[in-house]
């Protein structure tokens, strides 16, 4: 009898085991996306304080981080059927903070019209993010936020922080943002082979090569997508 009970005993703390770990690996399947969601709200909020501090080159490199992590976060909600509205709403605010909040510190407010152009980028991002919908599958209305604020923080590190320049693409990223045109659903990691290529070398990049040489890569990358991006980047996945 005892031994039919350590059987027994030991047969009910093996199947907990089994039953904890596939409890475990549910939880990781199922917040996986918002972990990544939540380490770009972290990257923007870091960026924020690098800007307020003017510690601009940091805040950039934050700020190139969240772009990745950006287009990493869907793609992983999707292979893993993890979508949820809290996931959606945690990036939204996620992006609204990195792209929209930290990207707009980048001006350097110096004066009214400098506040205006800020708060008009800000409203531009959160319009985007939270007004701009589209009946059609795989498509945008309006350029996405990320790409944005790739483009200026390409610009930021390739001039120096040269505020005219910066003023004048944040400008002309308002207007992309704001209008109704329809932009692809680029799905970096979900499609073809030579986007996941670029995406890898947007990481080698950010890890391995001079400031300069990054700021190009980045300011192609989001340029292409920005001026033609259903001649380039239109998702045939």
């Amino acid at each position: 009898r005892w031994l039919a009970g350590i059987f027994q005993y030991t047969k009910k703390l093996f199947l907990s085991k089994q039953v904890g770990r596939a409890q475990a690996l549910e939880s990781v399947r199922k917040n996986a996306a918002n972990a990544l969601s939540m380490a770009n709200l972290i990257m923007g909020l870091s960026s924020i304080l690098c800007s307020l501090n003017r510690h601009y080159q940091h805040s950039c490199w934050l700020l190139l981080g969240g772009f990745l992590l950006d287009l990493a976060d869907g793609a992983v909600a999707r292979q893993l059927n993890a979508c949820s509205a809290l996931g959606a709403k945690m990036d939204d605010f996620a992006d609204f903070t990195s792209f929209g909040l930290a990207t707009a510190l980048l001006l350097q407010t110096q004066g009214v019209l400098d506040g205006l152009l800020a708060i008009a980028y800000v409203l531009a991002v959160f319009a985007r993010l939270c007004f701009f919908s589209s009946e059609i599958p795989f498509t945008y209305r309006g350029l996405p936020c990320p790409y944005a604020s790739s483009l200026l923080v390409s610009i930021f590190l390739l001039t120096g922080g040269n505020v005219m320049l910066l003023r004048v693409a944040a400008i002309v990223m308002i207007l992309f943002m704001v209008d109704r045109g329809f932009y692809p659903h680029d799905k970096v990691l979900e499609s073809q082979l030579w986007k996941k290529v670029i995406y890898a070398g947007g990481i080698l990049a950010v890890l391995l090569l001079p400031t300069t040489v990054t700021s190009i890569y980045y300011l192609a990358w989001s340029a292409s997508y920005i001026f033609s991006p259903f001649a380039i980047w239109s998702c045939k996945a």
